[in-house]
């Protein structure tokens, strides 16, 4: 590899870039039986930051952020979270993966599924109980804590496994599609939680196809056909491509109208 690689955002990752940045991402490639989802991925992500990916579906969002956890392994690139190279155990209980598909037992509780998770991170009993009620307000499910998720409606339980992957507390979070199936008032709740993660040193890594959220973030990736199209905050973005709106910037590079 060469000393510097340029994707097609214009963005540079050298081989002396700091690899203890939350996310540090070279030339990432994955491919199934020869359909190539991420192609050739360029990407750091500094501490402290709300990142949101965005594109359509088949983008290769998804299949980057299972690369990441080290759920899929890469074709080709590499790439380090935490300072550990992926796929990788070291870092584990300093990282917290929510996918899009429910991560949750049907046939426990929401208050047993949390207790699960936190034994599985080893979370101490006072830390469990001080954060279970911390978040059953953030997911507003506190009156129905101790109803089996079998019981509950698809958005109350994308809402648990949102909870049961913030109970350790972890410092770098994986969200995907954090918010799909949840109502507008407590989608806000929601990103004023995200924004408190922020404000206490934690970087967030998420997915979403809502624009009006992706706004929110510090920066945004722009992902189409396995590549990052465009990079930066999101009034940058807007303003490079003369655009109202995220959407219609996301529309303008697409059609590589900033080549």
């Amino acid at each position: 590899m060469s000393e510097r690689t340029r994707g097609r955002t214009g963005r540079t990752v050298g081989e002396n870039e700091d690899r203890s940045v939350p996310v540090l991402v070279r030339k990432l490639r994955k491919e199934f039986d020869g359909l190539i989802a991420v192609d050739d991925l360029e990407m750091m992500i500094s501490p402290g930051l709300l990142y949101g990916l965005i594109g359509p579906n088949g983008s290769g969002k998804t299949t980057a952020i299972k690369m990441f956890v080290g759920l899929l392994r890469p074709s080709g690139g590499e790439a380090y979270v935490l300072g550990e190279k992926v796929p990788g155990r070291e870092n584990v209980q300093r990282v917290g993966y929510m996918p899009q598909e429910t991560a949750v037992y049907p046939d426990l509780t929401i208050h047993e599924n949390m207790e699960l998770f936190a034994e599985l991170y080893s979370v101490s009993r006072e830390d469990f109980e001080r954060r279970e009620k911390l978040l059953l307000d953030v997911i507003d499910l506190k009156a129905r804590k101790d109803s089996l998720v079998s019981q509950l409606s698809g958005g109350m339980k994308h809402r648990t496994s949102l909870a049961c992957t913030l109970i350790h507390d972890p410092e770098l979070l994986f969200l995907d599609e954090p918010t799909v199936g949840v109502d507008p008032e407590l989608r806000v709740g929601f990103w004023e939680y995200f924004g408190n993660l922020k404000a206490r040193g934690k970087t967030v890594v998420l997915t979403t196809h809502y624009m009006d959220e992706a706004v929110r973030c510090d920066v945004v990736g722009m992902m189409r056909a396995g590549r990052l199209i465009a990079e930066g905050a999101p009034k940058d973005l807007m303003a490079r491509a003369n655009a109202s709106d995220l959407e219609s910037a996301f529309m303008f590079f697409s059609r590589g109208d900033n080549a």
